[in-house]
């Protein structure tokens, strides 16, 4: 055992929700090991006043955090899946994936009014292109409004600006305890959502044999073979926050069903799509990474390339 065991985790009220969550699974484990959670600061939580596309993308919230565990400062960290870039550096690597919370995204009204009956024009804050683009899809006339910040600062400013609505995770508001602000569960007809929504992702060094061995047990393994087919989906896209796309999977009796769509960030152009497969037990996620690809491989014959290449 080592002495100390360093989780390494962004500062914000929901992240360090999700360190203590990990840290206490593992103290349950192992209950003579201490354990500490270490505070590390992003560039996505420096740069709040511009949009996400517009400054990097996924990686703004794990390059750090991935830098003091190359540097040995952390032992392990712990991220949102929806957060982690497709490009892990190669000593690194993601052993646990912890059973997924609700992935639906939510809207939280001003007035309690849900999506369809919001008024003409309504004024809705979201950080998100791919929720952007699926909430003009589904009424053009919507204004959205660039919102960014942690959850409280998002429902915070849903009341001190001029807002009608604001669209969150909700696996998010529900980690804080925050249901009863929820006023509609959003379909995924409506709004598929992030690759990786609502799982969590444990990262540490690859050659750090007790680590592993100690995170191994909080990984989920049906969340981890659905969101290895969504990564994938993402990975032939070659897709990032640039362009608006998502993917949901789900396993039932052996039987993986995956939904993906890239749309404009205007959500005028929309290509939407679905394959299922079945996947056995002990195949490595080898089926649902060609499930995913499968998918890519649909909405590209579809258009998607001309999207991608017009808009990344």
């Amino acid at each position: 055992m080592k002495a100390v065991i360093r989780i390494g985790t962004r500062g914000s009220q929901l992240a360090l929700w999700q360190a203590n969550w990990v840290k206490n699974r593992l103290e349950g484990l192992y209950p003579d090991q201490k354990i500490v959670l270490e505070i590390i600061k992003t560039k996505g939580d420096i740069l709040l006043d511009t949009p996400l596309a517009r400054v990097g993308g996924k990686g703004l919230f794990v390059k750090e955090i991935e830098e003091a565990l190359l540097e040995n400062r952390i032992d392990l960290a712990v991220h949102s899946m929806k957060d982690v870039p497709m490009e892990i550096p190669e000593p690194l690597w993601i052993p646990a994936i912890t059973e997924r919370e609700d992935p639906r995204d939510v809207l939280i009204s001003k007035k309690n009014l849900v999506l369809v009956d919001l008024p003409p024009g309504a004024r809705i804050g979201t950080s998100s292109l791919r929720r952007q683009s699926q909430l003009l899809h589904y009424r053009p006339d919507f204004q959205i409004v660039p919102l960014r910040g942690n959850v409280n600062t998002r429902l915070r400013k849903l009341e001190q600006e001029d807002l009608d609505a604001i669209v969150l995770a909700a696996a998010g508001i529900k980690r804080m305890g925050w249901e009863a602000r929820i006023t509609e569960y959003l379909s995924y007809q409506v709004s598929l959502p992030a690759i990786g929504q609502g799982a969590l992702g444990i990262e540490c060094r690859r050659d750090d044999r007790m680590i592993n061995e100690m995170v191994a047990h909080l990984n989920h393994r049906v969340t981890a073979r659905v969101v290895t087919a969504e990564r994938a989906f993402l990975r032939r896209l070659e897709g990032g926050c640039q362009v608006p796309i998502a993917c949901h999977g789900e396993i039932q009796a052996h039987v993986l069903r995956l939904t993906g769509l890239i749309s404009t960030p205007d959500g005028k152009w929309m290509i939407r799509d679905q394959v299922s497969g079945e996947v056995g037990e002990g195949e490595n996620g080898r089926q649902e990474e060609k499930l995913g690809i499968q998918l890519a491989e649909r909405l590209l014959a579809q258009g998607a390339g001309r999207i991608l290449e017009r808009w990344k």
